[in-house]
């Protein structure tokens, strides 16, 4: 008979197994530093010994890192999901932002739709957290705040999505997007009126999602991410086209 006997399970083990799920879930982030050992071993109920145990652990699989003097923090797993070759050829080659721009419209869309479906109502309230933030952030003129909330708007869709495996793979891509490596956020920012039109569609987005309407929410998506491909498109030809002109402004003087 295939039946064997119940051993109880180790507390360090119980205790790996509840950190690795924070961090899987995207509740524990890359670089976030965990309590102080005794307050942690307090807050899970267990022997210092038994959470050195499964600390050891989750260091061994790579899921955690000691900093000396610093403390136990999250490892960048994210750091990973792409060779250095790769991203230095992201970052080298245009085409690469306008398939990102894709990859994100179809997944982001997914996600809201799956938002609007699946999102707890905390979910919800955490969206609309981040973009009534979002919102008092435009009235500043330096945009740096603005476009960050940008980012964290949409990755509280994607969290509100509940799928690890889009969540994980999302914040690998916009951790690429906060270095620069497809685009400059704030150059989506530089001119008021794009400014403006890039909050509505915010606002549709957020407003669909708060009424639950799935279809109205992957098409806001959608519409918000064709209007930052088309307006990367015109800043590229208006940058193109502002080379040339310094050309022949250049030739003209020196004759």
């Amino acid at each position: 008979m295939p039946f064997q006997k119940v051993t109880p399970e180790k507390l360090s083990t119980a205790v790996t197994r509840q950190i690795e799920k924070l961090i899987l879930r995207g509740i524990l982030r890359p670089g976030e530093r965990l309590p102080a050992e005794r307050e942690l071993a307090e807050r899970l109920g267990v022997s210092r010994p038994s959470l050195r145990e499964a600390v050891s652990e989750l260091q061994e699989k790579g899921l955690l890192a000691a900093r000396a003097g610093a403390g136990i923090f999250v490892a960048d797993v994210l750091g990973n999901a792409f060779s250095p070759a790769l991203v230095q050829l992201f970052a080298e080659h245009d085409e690469a932002v306008f398939d990102y721009i894709t990859f994100r419209r179809d997944l982001e869309g997914m996600a809201a739709e799956r938002a609007a479906r699946f999102a707890s109502d905390t979910d919800l309230k955490v969206i609309q957290a981040v973009f009534d933030k979002m919102n008092a952030a435009h009235a500043k003129s330096n945009p740096r705040d603005e476009a960050q909330l940008d980012a964290d708007f949409h990755m509280a869709i994607i969290e509100a999505s509940h799928n690890v495996v889009m969540l994980h793979m999302m914040r690998s891509m916009f951790q690429l997007l906060s270095e620069g490596v497809f685009y400059n956020r704030q150059v989506m920012f530089k001119q008021r009126t794009t400014r403006d039109m890039l909050l509505d569609q915010h606002r549709a987005i957020n407003d669909a999602l708060q009424a639950r309407d799935a279809r109205a929410a992957r098409n806001a998506v959608t519409t918000h991410l064709d209007y930052v491909e088309k307006s990367l498109s015109d800043q590229q030809k208006a940058d193109r086209n502002e080379v040339i002109a310094n050309q022949r402004f250049e030739h003209e003087n020196a004759r």
